[in-house]
């Protein structure tokens, strides 16, 4: 606007002067000296340690954080570097303003640090300047892998873990928990055994810890006690082992139960015929043929507990004939059902017979007639059960549907590997248990616990799965498999997963 009025303006510069010390000209400062200068006069790193002795435990890979505390860490992560820095002393007299590893040999028990850092100097003028900080690694085990190396039955309290059933599908789902919410991180050791898990704790309050975590996500009850090993009369000191014994329901997702009388009375006449549903820290129930339901915790369901009638493991495959809608699709405690009336055949029948049987279903929803059905066989099973000899007149059902079948899928996907991965813990497995033939029941068991994840997407919620990095999807495959197979959508999986990471960390990895 003033050259548009042809008014003279004077433009504003910047002078520059001369450093005291070399010469050079120079933006002036309130030390007037230039940085190379300033650099040589003033060392803003004196007084900062720059070598610092770090203790490193090889067996569980942690650093000791003064006093007693130990931390997890690998090389050149985001908590190493937190740890470093921290450990320096007489860092609060300047400002940090960047922090970086210096790549070294993971084997010569260093590690650099690059640290860069802000000070005020001679009269506001604001120096900075970057220094290494060398840390070494002395090798020193800590409290818990010591006791381990030293005695590894010296354990000072032990949780076990049981549950009398035929089969490990509530330890597969309950293992992933564990290590979800790292409930064992302060185990000393695990070890596998017939019907359950036993883990040993070198605290007692670390075992109460496991057991109320327990408690929360199964319905179970416990018992403990504990036995005098030594006792100095001199100062007093008493030393125990404490034991707990956990008891896990014996009641499991897809079994058929029959009510007693007295908690079908109490639920309102349900049943007596029920599917359990689902299993977390209560039990969920369901009528099939009315779509009542109802949920016990652990303390309703020990106070009159019942058995399952008939286990998932004796479900027999059918083929849906025909399917007649009943009722409308309803939701109950988060999952979908609708009644229905169906005509199925056993698979087993084909060329055989002409058997034919009409049954009632909650799960008109999901089939259609050439649909495959697991269910339960009451036609030709022999049932002793004291409860359902109370029920006068009661007439069985001859089958009772239970789930959608994808068996026929199944085989198409038979030794192809599967896009996630699943950690689990090491455990040792006890002599009492090891055996080919029990190894291949676990592994069957164990595939059959993955097709239920693949399933049901209610069972995976509260379960952490890993994007497997060696699976190559072909688009051969995908053609040939079916769009109808249940999968793990890649949006599930978690991708910030090394495999290297999980074998420092003890934990394996399985498909």
């Amino acid at each position: 606007m003033a050259q548009d009025t042809g008014m003279f303006t004077v433009h504003h510069t910047i002078g520059n002067v001369l450093c005291c010390k070399c010469g050079i000209s120079m933006q002036p400062n309130a030390a007037n000296m230039c940085a190379n200068c300033l650099r040589s006069e003033i060392d803003i790193t004196e007084g900062l340690q720059k070598h610092v002795i770090i203790c490193h435990c090889p067996e569980c890979d942690s650093y000791l954080q003064p006093p007693r505390t130990w931390i997890k860490a690998q090389l050149e992560s985001k908590e190493l570097l937190t740890f470093c820095v921290k450990r320096l002393k007489n860092l609060n007299k300047v400002r940090l303003v960047q922090a970086e590893f210096i790549w070294t040999e993971p084997h010569s028990k260093r590690i650099k640090v690059k640290l860069k850092v802000q000070k005020e100097v001679l009269h506001g003028a604001i120096l900075e300047q970057a220094y290494t900080v060398e840390f070494v690694i002395q090798d020193q085990m800590c409290e818990a892998c010591t006791r381990v190396q030293a005695n590894p039955d010296q354990w000072v309290a032990a949780v076990q873990l049981r549950q009398h059933v035929t089969h490990r599908r509530t330890f597969f789902y309950l293992e992933q928990l564990i290590l979800k919410h790292d409930a064992a991180s302060r185990a000393i050791m695990i070890k596998q055994m017939d019907q359950g898990i036993d883990m040993f704790f070198s605290n007692r309050s670390h075992a109460v810890k496991f057991v109320e975590f327990i408690g929360k996500v199964v319905p179970s009850r416990s018992r403990n006690d504990k036995q005098l090993v030594s006792h100095d009369p001199k100062s007093n000191n008493y030393n125990y082992k404490y034991t707990f014994s956990v008891e896990i329901s014996p009641v499991c997702r897809e079994d058929l139960i029959c009510l007693p009388p007295k908690v079908s009375n109490s639920l309102g006449n349900l049943g007596p015929l029920v599917i359990c549903t689902k299993v977390s820290n209560h039990i969920a129930l369901l009528d099939p043929f009315t779509l009542r339901n109802c949920f016990l915790d652990a303390e309703q369901y020990w106070r009159a507990s019942f058995k399952s009638l008939l286990s998932s493991r004796l479900l027999v495959e059918y083929i849906v004939l025909d399917v007649e809608a009943v009722s409308s699709e309803v939701n109950i405690g988060g999952s979908k059902y609708a009644l229905a009336d169906a005509q199925v055949a056993r698979i087993s029948d084909f060329g055989k017979n002409d058997t034919i049987f009409n049954v009632r279903t909650h799960l008109g929803h999901l089939l259609n007639p050439g649909d495959y059905a697991l269910g339960y066989d009451l036609y030709a099973t022999n049932s002793n059960d004291s409860e359902l000899d109370k029920y006068k007149g009661f007439v069985l059902p001859d089958v009772i549907l239970v789930k959608k079948s994808y068996e026929e899928k199944w085989q198409k996907k038979r030794g192809k590997p599967r896009s996630w991965k699943l950690k689990s813990l090491n455990m040792e497995i006890d002599d009492n248990v090891k055996g080919r033939d029990h190894e291949e029941k676990m592994n069957s068991e164990y595939e059959q616990f993955l097709r239920d994840l693949e399933e049901n997407p209610d069972l995976r919620f509260n379960i952490s799965l890993y994007r497997n990095k060696e699976y190559q999807p072909s688009e051969m495959a995908s053609v040939t498999d079916g769009d109808d197979a249940p999968s793990v959508p890649l949006e599930e999986l978690l991708a910030d997963l090394d495999l290297s990471e999980a074998e420092d960390d003890n934990d394996s990895m399985r498909e």
